[in-house]
């Protein structure tokens, strides 16, 4: 692939690495686990938006992270499939193309972060201050948080991308399944320390913040909870947070797991597999994770599927009384 010479603003792109052996339950995996989180994702927001008592500012935030795990799964899961079955020679992506896709990965990373650090701050108010929660998180306060989560990021990873862009390029392969802002920068010939500057003050300001805020935020409701004497209390917020921190300790490790790999690269077959799991994992696991811890969603779901087995049985009955 090295050697190989294209003209223009075509790039060779390696993609997801597979033997024609595996080809086809690789596809079948990776579309089964699309399916799943398209179909998960999307109900849940359905459900949520259709539901009137669902419309509370934890439900109505966690939104955000479905719609933005559904497009992050979509940013990269399609792209490989249709791969598979192609002979890596012949895995040709346009530049602009590559770049567009490169900034959709970053966007739904630093989404991710940014849309679980208001939901910590949710949880916050919550428990900590229970009696202002209404007057606090408002519709407005949910909205204007939730436009705060995608503004941060879009600015951020436009800058970071940019950065990448604005360089001329002597190289046209890239050795990776996915075209991200590392591929891009390395296509050039060029200085790239602005590049590894900017990105590098990226990394610490997100996954600082990030990890900052939620790490107070639990310390702060920790301490409220071993004061308070509320046994139901500190029962809900339990289950609210151990929810909340899962999806974030799966999110943080997954994204944490391809930092340190970066840092080796004889473990770079690993570290690609594990970029690909950061776009499949989170995504199948969130909805999985609220759709069944939290009590009011799981009961909503319980209900709704009763109600359409419920019809199907009145249906059956009616057509064969018909009969």
């Amino acid at each position: 692939m090295e050697n190989q010479t294209l003209e223009g603003d075509t790039l060779l792109l390696e993609g997801l690495k597979v033997t024609p052996q595996s080809s086809i339950p690789a596809f079948i995996l990776l579309l089964l686990i699309y399916i799943f989180i398209m179909v998960s994702n999307i109900s849940l927001v359905v459900l949520i938006s259709t539901e009137h008592s669902l419309h509370q500012p934890m439900y109505l935030l966690f939104c955000n992270m479905s719609i933005n795990d559904a497009f992050g799964a979509s940013t990269i899961i399609p792209p490989l499939l249709s791969d598979i079955f192609t002979p890596i020679s012949e895995h040709y992506v346009g530049y602009i193309h590559c770049a567009f896709q490169a900034f959709c990965a970053h966007f739904y990373a630093s989404a991710t972060h940014t849309v679980l650090m208001i939901m910590a701050f949710d949880r916050y108010v919550a428990i900590c201050n229970p009696l202002r929660y209404a007057t606090i998180m408002t519709h407005r306060m949910v909205v204007g948080l939730s436009v705060w989560a995608w503004a941060i990021s879009f600015l951020m990873v436009v800058i970071l991308i940019g950065l990448s862009v604005r360089l001329s390029r002597c190289r046209t392969v890239i050795l990776n399944p996915f075209c991200d802002n590392a591929s891009l920068f390395k296509l050039s010939c060029e200085s790239v320390l602005i590049n590894n500057i900017y990105g590098l003050g990226y990394t610490v300001v997100l996954l600082g913040s990030s990890l900052g805020s939620v790490t107070l935020t639990y310390l702060r409701i920790a301490l409220v909870c071993l004061r308070s004497k509320n046994k139901a209390l500190n029962r809900k917020a339990l289950q609210t947070c151990a929810t909340h921190l899962a999806v974030y300790v799966i999110m943080f490790v997954s994204g944490s797991i391809i930092i340190v790999l970066h840092r080796y690269p004889h473990l770079s077959d690993h570290r690609k597999l594990a970029s690909i799991l950061f776009h499949v994992v989170p995504p199948a696991m969130n909805t999985v994770i609220y759709g069944l811890q939290i009590k009011a969603v799981r009961q909503k779901i319980f209900i709704m599927f009763t109600r359409n087995t419920t019809t199907g049985g009145k249906w059956d009955n009616t057509v064969n009384t018909c009969q």
